[in-house]
């Protein structure tokens, strides 16, 4: 079919939107990384927008050869791999039960759950129990308390409610027990909104520092995000104690801030090109009625 006129040039405006719509999304993350690669002179006279000015790896250097700074990136790596087992584990479980209408209490223990959308105990009952249960200074005070997000459970145990109950009904006649329905049917079926939760929650443990900021009080237990805010908060100089002259030191304040939020983002960047393409997929059908 030949293209109208109109429909040409509603073409080219939609390319150019969208496009505009890339540059401001990205512009941010460039700008960063440019100036993460700046000298000083160029970051502090505010010179650098697209492309590093004035060349310089000084900081990169020195972060590297900061062992703090690796061993809160390892620690952020296993808490987050943990972390998001746990979570999965627990949230597929969670939804799987309530995706079932002959559950009984099955609307109580929604509304139960949803309830914790909005309420809490705070902070201070929160910091108490973590306490009386022996989890500070510990993995568990960071993975546990947040294992389930109410919002990712009602997208999967929406999800599961849009299967169709034949597929069950032939597992159940077939001899399988509902263990062997959720994991032989039921999951391989559910990728998408499996891999979108399992970025959700990965995104969420890797750039969590609150929890870690309260519960604990030893560097070497700290993850890479506090370590991020802590030198944006000038508390350290952990990563400034490689520098062996006045003009590095400077160098290292101009540019810190931007070459450690480069270096925390880049295992977020380097995963999500493998899950984004079920990313759309399990939203909507995890969201949307059929």
């Amino acid at each position: 079919m030949q293209e109208s006129r109109s429909y040409k040039v509603f073409k080219v405006f939609n390319v150019m939107f969208l496009l505009f719509i890339v540059f401001i999304t990205l512009y941010p993350f460039l700008n960063v990384v440019a100036q993460s690669f700046s000298s000083e002179a160029y970051i502090n006279s505010g010179k650098v927008s697209l492309f590093p000015r004035g060349f310089n790896v000084d900081t990169y250097k020195t972060i590297s050869k900061d062992n703090m700074f690796w061993l809160n990136y390892k620690n952020t790596i296993i808490y987050t791999v943990v972390g998001t087992l746990i979570s999965m584990f627990m949230t597929t479980i969670f939804a799987y039960a309530l995706s079932k209408k002959r559950l009984m209490g099955r609307k109580f223990l929604t509304m139960f759950a949803v309830f914790t959308m909005f309420f809490s105990g705070g902070l201070i009952p929160n910091y108490v129990l973590i306490n009386s249960l022996g989890f500070n200074n510990t993995m568990w005070a960071l993975v546990v308390p947040g294992a389930i997000s109410i919002y990712n459970m009602l997208i999967m145990k929406s999800f599961f409610e849009n299967m169709p109950e034949e597929l069950e009904e032939a597992a159940a006649i077939d001899g399988l027990n509902t263990y062997g329905i959720l994991l032989r049917i039921i999951l391989p079926l559910s990728k998408a909104v499996m891999a979108t939760m399992v970025l959700f929650y990965a995104v969420g443990h890797w750039n969590s520092w609150f929890p870690a900021f309260l519960y604990m009080d030893k560097k070497e237990l700290f993850p890479v995000t506090i370590y991020l805010r802590n030198m944006i908060a000038g508390a350290t100089s952990g990563a400034s104690a490689g520098a062996t002259s006045a003009d590095n030191l400077t160098q290292i304040a101009a540019n810190i801030k931007s070459v450690t939020m480069v270096l925390t983002i880049l295992p977020i960047l380097t995963i999500y090109p493998f899950v984004q393409r079920y990313f759309v997929t399990g939203i909507m059908l995890g969201s949307v009625k059929q």
